[in-house]
């Protein structure tokens, strides 16, 4: 594939746009999801060969599926820069660098795809010496971050997907450090996550694109039921989420203080409810980047609650 990417450009700058390819700005902060999940499990942190190899291999992962991400959009991505510009994305944490960098012709295809496919492996490995489970979590996470790209113009439905592949780095944490997991503590953790995404992530970061959305006919719940109802829909997921994190100081066999429940509500409320709020009220597109910039935080924060809470 031929790239108008430009010659010369420091080594520093092109492994940016690499970066930029991977997200990795938010990567970093999604990784503070199997960290959580796994301490809400264990309730201590799990023995330092088991963190090294977790880390390596949530940072692979994650690297690896934000790229897959703009490996198969990547003639839809370039479309909608050729037809209306990359517009809304000067606030969007996941343009810190730059936002679709191959779809821009700063980056070659094959490029991308090598890039892909090489952290890809390395998280085949990692996740394989934790637990072939967590392999059997990675792969059907690439697959359906697949059927959900190729799924933009078939149904708003995809966004549910979303929120499966989203939680396959916390459901798989838990997994790399106990074989066996209670079923509950799962239910109630893939839901809490689910919704955290779909509410604080999915739905804003579509809702930024809603105008460009509609001119390529593509299916996305802000496409599928307005601001109004993208907004209900984007607030009640985050107050359930919020009701689940107070959920799971009862289900968690971390014996959680009660310092715990004191920050999940703050975090709550801080991170997800009081900026969904001002979105449902104002319903602008600078409102939803401000939700999904702040909610990208709430893993991060909610591991800091749930170690300090083990602490005191």
């Amino acid at each position: 594939m031929k790239t108008t990417s430009l010659p010369g450009l420091p080594t520093l700058s092109r492994l940016k746009l690499f970066w930029a390819l991977s997200r990795t700005p938010h990567g970093l902060l999604d990784m503070a999801t199997p960290g959580l999940s796994a301490m809400l499990w264990l309730g201590l942190l799990p023995p330092a060969e088991v963190v090294g190899l977790g880390l390596i291999t949530a940072f692979s992962g994650y690297t690896a599926v934000y790229a897959l991400n703009d490996v198969v959009d990547y003639r839809v991505d370039r479309k909608k820069i050729q037809e209306s510009g990359l517009r809304h994305s000067d606030h969007d944490l996941d343009a810190v660098y730059v936002r679709h960098p191959m779809a821009q012709g700063m980056l070659g295809y094959r490029e991308g795809i090598l890039w892909m496919a090489g952290w890809a492996l390395l998280a085949l490995i990692g996740s394989f010496l934790l637990n072939p489970a967590c392999t059997l979590i990675f792969l059907t996470a690439c697959l359906l971050e697949t059927v959900y790209c190729l799924l933009l113009k078939v149904s708003y439905l995809r966004g549910l997907i979303s929120g499966v592949v989203k939680n396959s780095g916390g459901i798989a944490a838990v997994y790399a450090v106990d074989p066996n997991p209670a079923p509950l503590f799962l239910a109630v953790l893939f839901l809490w996550l689910f919704l955290w995404e779909i509410g604080g992530q999915n739905i804003p970061n579509d809702w930024a694109d809603l105008e460009e959305d509609r001119r390529l006919q593509a299916r996305t719940i802000p496409v599928r039921f307005g601001r109004k109802g993208s907004a209900t829909i984007i607030f009640s997921s985050l107050a359930v989420a919020l009701a689940l994190s107070l959920v799971m100081f009862w289900v968690s066999p971390a014996k959680l203080g009660l310092p715990y429940l004191a920050g999940a509500l703050f975090s709550g409320f801080y991170f997800l409810v009081l900026p969904a709020h001002r979105l449902f009220r104002i319903k602008g597109v600078e409102e939803a980047s401000a939700l999904f910039n702040r909610a990208s935080y709430y893993p991060l924060a909610m591991l800091l609650v749930t170690m300090v809470s083990r602490t005191i």
